[in-house]
């Protein structure tokens, strides 16, 4: 079974439009949590464009008192001021990501090879016997690239499967994208490294992934979610993810 870690961003974003508190980035992680998602991921940004600082602290006050068993996976690229969040706030999970602060969401993987020196330190820097590394890991990054994920002592690498979902009107690029995930995935496994999956994954191409790309152990799901829980509301679209992943 893969868990599901919901993605608050957007929520977040949501209620920055307007200098008001709602929608409740925590309010909305309690629903999603009470209806059965396994924890909460964050990608707070240096502009706070989305997620804010003051939203990390409060959820993860939230996630200590009212649900002790939840993973807290705090994503971001590995600054100074990043490092030192993760320090003090100690989420279950850090997810690693390549991203430049302007960017508008995450792109693309850690070049594993090239930047194999500066990881493995952050990942020396940040591991805890209760703390989890994952590393954003392009869908054809094969074996070369796993196995170097590996060597930095990093538990998981995270599929990155926004080209995938980006298919959604072309089944035959699909097919080739799944393909791409699905032997890196094999090799990830192969070297002894965890899977986790993320982007652009929705109720109508999850069923496919899941098929095609077996040993993932947990997907950090938000866009997706949240345009869905404008149909159906929050509880029930994340029961739905559940459902699928199960």
């Amino acid at each position: 079974m893969t868990l599901l870690s919901v993605n608050l961003n957007a929520v977040a974003q949501l209620r920055n439009r307007r200098d008001l508190p709602w929608p409740s980035v925590t309010g909305i992680a309690r629903v999603v949590m009470d209806a059965g998602a396994s924890g909460i991921t964050v990608h707070p940004r240096p502009d706070e464009r989305h997620i804010r600082r003051t939203d990390v602290y409060d959820l993860s006050a939230l996630l200590r008192e009212e649900y002790p068993d939840a993973e807290f996976n705090i994503e971001g690229y590995p600054s100074d001021d990043f490092l030192e969040l993760i320090e003090d706030v100690n989420p279950q999970q850090v997810t690693l990501v390549p991203d430049d602060p302007a960017q508008a969401t995450s792109d693309h993987g850690w070049d594993f090879v090239g930047k194999g020196n500066f990881l493995t330190s952050v990942v020396q820097r940040l591991k805890r016997s209760d703390r989890r590394i994952s590393l954003f890991c392009d869908p054809d990054a094969g074996l070369k690239g796993v196995a170097a994920a590996k060597a930095t002592g990093a538990d998981r690498v995270e599929l990155f499967t926004g080209p995938y979902g980006g298919c959604y009107a072309d089944p035959a690029r699909a097919q080739v994208e799944l393909t791409s995930l699905a032997e890196t995935a094999a090799a990830a496994l192969s070297v002894g490294i965890g899977l986790n999956a993320g982007h652009d994954l929705t109720l109508e191409n999850l069923p496919a992934f899941q098929l095609a790309v077996p040993g993932v152990a947990e997907a950090s799901i938000g866009h997706g979610i949240t345009a869905d829980a404008l149909l159906y509301g929050f509880a029930e679209a994340t029961r739905r993810y559940i459902a699928v992943l199960a």
